[in-house]
């Protein structure tokens, strides 16, 4: 629930990065509320026919207002994988033609689904790792420490963002030297 909610308190920030877990389980917390809210319109309009379509309007209400908080979730997990949020609308003309439409959504999806890029980039601070950020306007620009040498006190790679192991000389990720 906790990722559903973060995409409702940034309901229109369309800079920064989202996390991958914060973008499907977000979706699918709002997949899950527009479902029970229309099997609920759809159970009361089963028991009396005198309601008509009233009772999907909580519905379609609730699809409304989703629109704008989950249109910025999918900018920002653009974003994370280091693509324009442009890329969106692009999709969405693309989608607008048959065989493309089904091709461009694979396509999407493919991006939805790809790992963060190790380390900040463009758009900000990777989210998976927050401690990286410490560091990031002290102006080393990113993995430096805050001028008590050379070294890394962070104990995550200069290059592609992982975590250290122990007292380990080389990352386990890429191979560069501590």
């Amino acid at each position: 629930m906790e990722w559903y909610f973060m995409i409702w308190r940034k309901y229109a920030e369309f800079d920064g990065r989202s996390r991958r877990k914060e973008y499907w389980l977000g979706g699918l917390f709002n997949l899950l509320a527009i479902l029970v809210l229309a099997a609920v319109g759809g159970a009361g309009l089963a028991i009396s026919q005198d309601y008509g379509g009233f009772l999907f309007i909580p519905a379609g209400l609730y699809y409304l207002a989703m629109i704008i908080p989950f249109l910025a979730v999918t900018v920002r997990r653009f974003h994370d994988t280091g693509k324009s949020g442009w890329f969106l609308l692009l999709f969405f003309v693309l989608g607008l033609i048959p065989i493309v439409g089904l091709i461009s959504s694979i396509i999407q999806i493919v991006i939805l689904c790809q790992d963060s890029d190790p380390g900040p980039n463009e758009y900000g601070p990777n989210p998976k790792f927050p401690e990286q950020a410490v560091g990031m306007f002290a102006g080393g620009g990113g993995f430096t420490s805050l001028g008590l040498g050379g070294e890394n006190n962070f104990g995550f790679c200069r290059s592609c963002g992982a975590k250290f192991k122990d007292a380990a000389p080389f990352c386990s990720g890429c191979g560069v030297q501590r």
